[in-house]
C-alpha cells in the first residue's frame, strides 16, 4: 500500500488558531441574530474565562471581527466591543479592493451592472406591487425638483437604481448590485465633479429622468420585456458615457 509522505499530509491539514475559532463562534452568533446590533459583548475578562484563552488571543479574535466590520472596539476604562450586523458597503469595499488589485477595467464593472440590473428590472415588473410603484414614483419626484446641480442629480439617480435592484425581491441580486454600485458611484462622481460647469451633464440628468419615468410606466403595466430592454439600453448608455470620457479607465483610477 502506498502512503503519502508525512510532510505532504501535514501540509493539507491546518488546525485553526484559537483566535480564529473564537471569531468564528462570535460571527455565528452575530449572523444568527443571537447578538443584536449595537449590543455590547461581555467584558474581556468574561470572554477570556469562557473561552479559556489569554488576552492577546482574544484581542486577535477582535481584530479579525473588526476587519470584517462585525464589531467596533473602544479602548480604555469605558471601552468594550459592540456588535454590528454584516453590511453591503463593507462587502463592497472588499470586492472593490479585489478588482483594484487585478486592474479591472471600469467597462467591465459597468457591463456587470447591466447583466445584473436589467434582468432585475424584468423581475420587478413581474412581481410589482402598488407599494413598489409608489416608491419608484417618489424617488423620481425627488429628482424632478433638482435644478442645475449634477451632483444632486447623480445621488438621486443612484438611489433610484438601488431601488430597482432592492424591489426585485431577490436579496442576492440586491447585494451584488450594491457592491457594484459602490464602484460605479465613485466613477460617476469623479466624472461629474470634473464637469460641474458642463451643461451637457445637466442635459444628461434630464434625459435620465425621462428614462426613469418611462421605466416606471413599463413596470406599472407589467411589461417585463419592455422594462428590461429599456433598462439595459439606459445602463449601457450610462456606462459608455462615463468610460469614454475622462482619464479613468480602471477601478484603481477611481477607488485608489
Amino acid at each position: 500500500m502506498v502512503t503519502a509522505p508525512a510532510s505532504s499530509t501535514r501540509s493539507q491539514l491546518r488546525i485553526p488558531k484559537a483566535a480564529e475559532i473564537i471569531a468564528a463562534h462570535l460571527r455565528r452568533q452575530i449572523v444568527r441574530h443571537e447578538l443584536a446590533e449595537n449590543e455590547e459583548l461581555p467584558s474581556e475578562a468574561e470572554l477570556m474565562d469562557k473561552f479559556d484563552v489569554s488576552r492577546p488571543t482574544l484581542r486577535e479574535a477582535y481584530r479579525i471581527l473588526e476587519s470584517e466590520g462585525l464589531i467596533t472596539v473602544r479602548r480604555g476604562a469605558r471601552g468594550g466591543a459592540r456588535v454590528h450586523m454584516p453590511r453591503a458597503d463593507v462587502a463592497a469595499r472588499y470586492a472593490a479592493s479585489v478588482l483594484q488589485a487585478n486592474g479591472v477595467l471600469l467597462s467591465d464593472v459597468y457591463e456587470a451592472r447591466t447583466i445584473i440590473e436589467a434582468p432585475a428590472a424584468a423581475i420587478l415588473a413581474e412581481r410589482r406591487s402598488p407599494e413598489d410603484i409608489a416608491t419608484l414614483r417618489q424617488l423620481c419626484a425627488e429628482a424632478d425638483v433638482i435644478e442645475g446641480n449634477p451632483m444632486d442629480y447623480l445621488e438621486a439617480h443612484h438611489r433610484f437604481h438601488n431601488a430597482v435592484s432592492d424591489l426585485a425581491g431577490n436579496d442576492t441580486i440586491a447585494l451584488l448590485a450594491r457592491m457594484i454600485d459602490a464602484i460605479i458611484d465613485a466613477a460617476d462622481s469623479q466624472l461629474v465633479k470634473a464637469r460641474l460647469a458642463d451643461e451637457g451633464e445637466i442635459r444628461a440628468g434630464h434625459q435620465a429622468q425621462r428614462t426613469h419615468a418611462r421605466f416606471i410606466d413599463l413596470i406599472e403595466s407589467g411589461d417585463a420585456a419592455g422594462a428590461e430592454k429599456l433598462w439595459r439600453k439606459h445602463l449601457s448608455e450610462a456606462g459608455r458615457h462615463v468610460t469614454s470620457a475622462g482619464e479613468a479607465r480602471t477601478t484603481l483610477d477611481v477607488m485608489g
